[in-house]
Order: structure tokens, then sequence, then C-alpha cells
């Protein structure tokens, strides 16, 4: 295996995922309503179809397919499958807002060393695999070396707290 070269594309954080849909507006509608999404001025230059989403930190590009009838449709809800995670504050009001908006889902439990992971598994119109967790729970520990990169600011601190190491964010 290679050395870790820290991070030599000089990369600062995510910014979007683009996922191809068979509507776009019924895409707008799902990341809108059930994820929260707010729709964003999207380059008038682009020759295609798609809408440019904004939350949490990120974007979402959908883009309308050019043979929506030839797309796959995928029906099993399979956790090991590409997917997009998001944390939450409550996995109960995750779980209770999905039952009253009839979207179908898929929970599971994660354990590590007596700390349990909660994981809530749906897709969007097109089949695309969304997690809902409380992976905040678990720590974030480095293979090897001492530099350690966290997306969560909880992790963040309780490493802090823990030990004195150089902390990189991103």
């Amino acid at each position: 295996m290679k050395e870790n070269m820290g991070n030599p594309l000089h990369l600062t954080s995510l910014n979007h995922v683009s996922l191809v849909c068979r509507s776009v507006e019924k895409s707008i509608d799902f990341y809108t309503n059930v994820l929260g999404f707010v729709p964003i001025r999207r380059p008038g230059s682009f020759n295609f179809d798609g809408a440019w989403l904004f939350s949490y930190g990120i974007g979402i590009h959908l883009l309308q397919s050019e043979n929506p009838d030839g797309m796959p449709e995928k029906t099993e809800i399979n956790p090991k499958d590409n997917h997009i995670s998001f944390q939450c504050d409550s996995m109960a009001a995750v779980e209770k807002k999905l039952a009253e908006m009839e979207i179908k889902y898929n929970r599971q439990q994660v354990e590590e060393g007596g700390i349990y992971v909660d994981q809530l598994f749906f897709h969007d119109p097109d089949g695309f695999m969304i997690e809902i967790c409380n992976c905040d729970n678990l720590p974030v520990i480095p293979l090897a070396g001492e530099m350690i990169r966290t997306c969560s600011r909880l992790n963040l601190q309780m490493m802090q707290s823990q030990q004195k190491i150089n902390v990189v964010q991103p």
C-alpha cells in the first residue's frame, strides 16, 4: 500500500453529488420535502435539463436522464448499495416522519465496542439509496499515524479532550 500523501489535490470539502433522474421534478419534490434541500440557481448556459439543490453544506445536482424509460428500477433496499448518508439529531423522529410519508425503509443497527449506531435506508424516486444515521456515536479512530480527519464536531471535541493530537478539519 502506498504511503499516505496527506492532501495531494488540496481538497477542502465535498461540493456536490450528481444524480441522474427519470423526472427532475419528482426528484426536486423528494429532496426538498423529504430531505430539506433548497433549490438554488443553476447556470443558464447548460444545454440539458436539471436542477441544483443545497443544504447541510453540500449540493445535489439533479440531471434529467436522456433515456428515463431505460433507467433500471431498484425496489430492494440494499444497505450495501451506493448511497449518500445524512446524520440526524433524532432517529425516532426520522423513523416517525418516514412512516407518516409512507416511505418504505429498512432499519439496521451496528454495534462496535458497546457503541450502537442506528441506520435507516430508503430510496429516492430513482432508486438511489439514502441513509439516515446517528453515526456520530462512533469515534473516528485512525488506522495508522497521528493525523485525524473528522466531519463530526462531537468526535473532534472528544478526541481533543482525550489526547493531544494533530487534528485537520475539512
